[in-house]
């Protein structure tokens, strides 16, 4: 038992310092020096409907907790497609979850990153990309981006370290749902959910 600590604490230890190291060298791209939390990755995965017959998709995995979270909620890791903007962090990746469709690129620009795979309709989206690095206008598109490629009424999480929505309402043709506030994170996160509305 104690043996299993050990590597418990050893790989979670690896895990902050990747994370720390790419923080280091992307700050933009990374938005918190250590990982998200398991209880952070599980509540972002439990708004995927396993019985949609969708794939999903992973913004930002970084080291990998929240694509851990994902596939233990029942997602198939042939029917999980996740972006990620680091080299490094996709080798890692790769070699942790070899069945995932891990692909290195830009989540802005999701046409270019997902290739021959643009026209795919996920049952949802799950993202850790650092918005708040970026300028609103610049938010509020990547959002309507992704709500083009999933159903009405179907959930874009994503995950925050400020106080309020990175993506304002009122900018455009989706609604703003805060979704948790997550103290058991460092540092503590809020959870927001993105739908576009269903037509009436």
């Amino acid at each position: 038992m104690a043996h299993d600590l050990r590597r418990s604490l050893a790989r979670r230890f690896d895990e902050e310092l990747r994370f720390f190291k790419g923080w280091i060298d992307k700050p933009r791209a990374v938005g918190s020096i250590v990982p998200t939390s398991g209880v952070t990755a599980r509540k972002m995965a439990s708004v995927i409907n396993i019985d949609s017959g969708l794939p999903v998709l992973e913004l930002g995995p970084g080291t990998g907790v929240i694509t851990k979270a994902i596939l233990e909620a029942g997602v198939s890791p042939s029917d999980l497609y996740s972006i990620e903007y680091s080299e490094d962090f996709v080798e890692h990746l790769e070699r942790a979850y070899p069945q995932v469709n891990f692909i290195q690129g830009d989540a802005f620009d999701l046409d270019a990153t997902l290739g021959d795979k643009r026209d795919l309709t996920f049952d949802s989206i799950i993202s850790g990309v650092p918005l708040l690095n970026f300028p609103v206008a610049q938010r509020v598109a990547y959002v309507e981006d992704l709500l083009d490629r999933i159903p009405a009424g179907r959930p874009v999480v994503q995950l925050t370290y400020g106080p309020r929505s990175p993506v304002p309402p009122g900018r455009g043709n989706y609604t703003v749902e805060h979704f948790d506030f997550i103290i058991r994170n460092l540092p503590p996160t809020q959870l927001w959910i993105y739908r576009r509305p269903r037509a009436s």
